[in-house]
């Protein structure tokens, strides 16, 4: 059975081992900086917070999309047995319709006793060992053939639920697997952070985020969006969270167009292909913006200034755009 939500995460998975193995080389030099010299620069601090923010951003997302298409395969999987019970039932009337009229057919029928019994055990077995199926009634032999066709359908079905729950399974391990790289990051970010109490957990060269912040400019769809993450200022950004009490980056936009009627894909991936890009100058209130390979993104509230949930260690922040984000930029939707 085709799955192509697994085929893509088959795909994010074999790229996230880049991902994995490029995340264990900075890992490594995290724990250079947990055990750097006092003298050891601010900067050089900084500058390998910002790479390991970029990693775990990485694999917060592939997390996240591992977790919504196993989520969608059980979903396929239950579906299917709830198909399957239908058609057991289906199936099993059926069969003792056909078991009434071929026990019929027998006991009436001018053969000698050494004749072959009817089974209704197996459709194709019916069929096969009659061979006094041509005095059954166009009536009888339709049943023949519905309860064949049904038979049938009925293990198709089965083996396709056997099928999507094992594939269930498998995307299941994998999304935990993300879930633990994901873990392993924030606790090798937070330990890095408790070492240099000093260092910031923004980016080099970004602006402070503050808690105020304004969607005057928004109508719609759009300012209610923003009303929404405007809302939400102030919590904390926690990695695979989309709400009340905390948020990742997609998180929090989904839940934003979603309050205004919206519905977005859960990851950034899939928001980024949501609706129409946009440019840089092209902006508008509530356009979603992407960041440092669809590592990241955010609202647009005007006036160059998006309301995001950053990374771990921060909360859901209002911040410009001007230096550092624009740098970082990619391109905007309008959903």
């Amino acid at each position: 059975m085709a799955n192509n939500g697994g085929r893509r995460t088959a795909r994010r998975v074999a790229t996230g081992l880049g991902v994995v193995a490029a995340g264990s080389l900075i890992a490594s030099a995290g724990a250079g900086v947990a055990n750097a010299e006092p003298e050891q620069s601010k900067e050089d601090v900084q500058e390998k917070l910002d790479e390991l923010n970029e990693q775990a951003g990485k694999v917060v997302d592939e997390y996240n999309q591992a977790n919504e298409d196993y989520k969608a395969a059980k979903a396929k999987a239950d579906e299917l047995d709830e198909e399957v019970g239908d058609e057991q039932e289906r199936y099993e009337e059926l069969r003792d319709q056909v078991s009434e009229f071929a026990s019929a057919a027998y006991q009436g029928r001018d053969l000698d006793s050494t004749s072959v019994v009817l089974s209704v055990e197996d459709p194709a077995d019916l069929l096969d060992q009659s061979a006094d199926v041509s005095k059954l009634s166009e009536d009888q032999k339709s049943k023949l053939d519905e309860f064949t066709d049904s038979s049938e359908r009925l293990f198709k079905l089965k083996d396709e639920a056997d099928e999507a729950l094992e594939k269930a399974k498998d995307d299941k391990e994998k999304a935990e697997e993300k879930k633990e790289e994901v873990e392993e990051k924030i606790s090798e970010q937070e330990e890095l952070l408790s070492q240099f109490p000093d260092a910031d957990a923004s980016p080099a060269g970004e602006s402070s985020g503050s808690e105020s912040g304004s969607a005057a400019g928004a109508s719609g769809n759009a300012r209610t969006a923003l009303d929404f993450a405007l809302a939400q200022v102030g919590k904390p950004y926690v990695y695979g969270a989309a709400g009340p009490d905390g948020y990742d980056c997609s998180g929090l936009v989904m839940r934003s167009w979603g309050a205004a009627g919206v519905s977005l894909p859960r990851t950034t991936y899939g928001q980024a292909e949501a609706g129409t890009r946009v440019g840089r100058g092209e902006l508008q209130p509530g356009d979603i913006l992407f960041f440092s390979g669809l590592g990241h993104d955010g609202l647009y509230l005007g006036d160059g200034q998006m309301v995001h949930a950053p990374r771990t260690g921060k909360n859901i922040e209002v911040v410009p755009l001007a230096g550092y984000w624009d740098g970082q930029f990619m391109y905007g939707v309008r959903v």
